[in-house]
């Protein structure tokens, strides 16, 4: 639960940040072309809010003049002035703002008067209001850009090369297709090296016709097809790359199987139920595959034979080697796993075996590097929305769940600014897309105006609002009916 929370809790902050600074990119300019705002609002609020009524406070904090308007006349003939304010507001209902613009058909749903007035968005040049729709994604762009930045100025650029991991790569059936064998050393493609293990790795590797690697102490090449799904390499179970991990135990849990079968910190698993064991990585492997027969057993005796497992252990100093063997100091013991199949040992994570590298940033160079590496992560976005377009594309579609877990499970401000930035880059791409209810919709209309000189109808705009906001409701559904699919363990 306190997991849970803490993921909740980092998932509305950085929600919470995003849409309100998004929607300030659409206010200002707004502002700024003297366009009446009738409301600003963050998250949305069907039956009540809460809200202060007018922007009164606001004016007096920033030194703002009362915006007025002309209003009916009076019986003198007189014409009179109506101050209007701006409605600030804080919704219940967590999925997103808005900037309520006068004279804008939008999601609002305002109703349009036959009378034009020069406060509003419809009678301002075309310019104007082109810069009043990309500035929300303008915003969430450079944000993303400045928080990328500073996470380099804070805290540097600390990876593991992959070059440096000595111990090699652990490869799944596809990727021994190709030529791949377990315990290659990858450097890079023809593009050039890589970097560190993630996904561009992945990705590097799809697109690529060569990748170089060193296999028992010499460099070499392999040819590849330069076409390979990315979408299956990240989803295959085991996967198509990882990083060898040694099966030496780390240390172990108090009370638990591996604790009952005396295992110690050093020991080395060779096999288990008589299948080889070259890495913690194939260690897995098998369990995942006990997991599977676990999972259609009938009675608690089949259960607890998939649970009996015998494991080869190496206690000596020797490098162990199954295939020609068992060498001097091993043990053969028979351990019964806990209900969900766990040993209760740890071995050495990749942090641990390798030494990481940092690089340093000042404030001044940690800029181009933010936004490098900003406009590679959205390069790489870009890029895999293809696969969106596919079976399996589809049903990785991911809604606020997946989200949410996407943050760590303890509070992290290092990890917590990073995924922040990348919702800000999502959610600028998202809302630039070229659907009627998106920012991208209204962007793609105004430029048919400026290249026509002709406004789209009103009724034209409306109907199109409706179709952008089905099409966006339909989205929502299929991701979080996706999330609840795979809690459910359907997908």
């Amino acid at each position: 639960m306190d997991i849970f929370l803490i993921r909740l809790f980092q998932f509305l902050l950085a929600i919470s940040l995003l849409v309100l600074l998004h929607e300030l990119g659409h206010f200002t300019f707004a502002k700024l072309f003297k366009v009446r705002v009738t409301r600003f609002y963050l998250f949305f609020n069907p039956k009540f809010h809460i809200a202060s009524t007018y922007d009164t406070w606001v004016r007096r904090l920033f030194g703002m003049k009362p915006t007025v308007v002309p209003s009916k006349k009076d019986a003198d003939g007189n014409e009179q002035k109506e101050y209007v304010g701006t409605e600030y507001g804080l919704g219940w209902l967590p999925l997103g703002g808005y900037c309520a613009i006068d004279g804008m058909i939008d999601e609002t749903n305002q109703k349009l008067s036959e009378e034009t007035h020069p406060w509003e968005f419809r009678t301002k040049p075309v310019w104007q209001r082109l810069l009043i729709m990309i500035g929300g994604v303008l915003v969430n762009f450079l944000l993303a850009l400045f928080i990328y930045a500073m996470i380099l100025f804070h805290w540097g650029d600390t990876y593991i090369p992959v070059k440096n991991m000595t111990k090699g790569m652990k490869f799944n059936t596809e990727a021994k297709s190709y030529g791949f064998k377990d315990g290659d050393i990858l450097i890079g493609t023809e593009k050039g090296e890589f970097k560190e293990f993630s996904a561009d790795l992945y990705r590097d590797i799809s697109e690529a016709h060569r990748v170089d690697l060193i296999r028992d102490g010499k460099q070499m090449s392999l040819t590849l097809p330069g076409d390979i799904n990315l979408l299956g390499m990240l989803k295959a179970d085991p996967s198509f790359v990882r990083p060898l991990i040694p099966a030496e135990i780390d240390s172990v849990m108090a009370d638990t199987p591996a604790a009952a079968i005396g295992l110690q910190k050093g020991d080395r698993i060779l096999a288990i139920n008589g299948s080889p064991v070259d890495s913690y990585n194939e260690f897995s492997d098998q369990i995942a595959r006990l997991s599977d027969v676990l999972a259609v057993a009938k009675t608690r005796e089949d259960s607890m034979k998939v649970r009996q497992v015998t494991l080869v252990i190496d206690r000596s100093s020797a490098t162990p080697s199954v295939s020609s063997g068992l060498p001097a100091g091993t043990d053969t013991i028979a351990a019964t796993l806990t209900e969900d199949l766990k040993m209760g040992f740890f071995v050495k994570t990749i942090a641990a075996i390798y030494e990481p590298v940092t690089i340093e940033y000042g404030f001044f160079e940690s800029l181009p590097a933010g936004v490098k590496y900003g406009w590679n992560v959205l390069a790489g976005y870009v890029n895999d929305m293809k696969y969106v377009f596919s079976s399996d594309g589809a049903k990785s579609l991911g809604g606020f769940g997946t989200i949410g877990s996407l943050f760590p499970p303890v509070w992290d401000w290092y990890l917590f600014w990073k995924m922040t930035a990348f919702l800000s880059i999502i959610l600028a791409f998202m809302n630039i897309l070229p659907i009627p209810a998106l920012d991208g919709g209204h962007v793609l209309f105004l430029v048919y105006e400026m290249i026509t000189r002709r406004k789209p109808s009103d009724q034209f705009m409306i109907r199109a609002e409706y179709v952008g906001f089905g099409i966006l409701v339909l989205l929502m559904v299929m991701a979080n009916l996706n999330d609840i699919l795979r809690w459910l363990g359907y997908m």
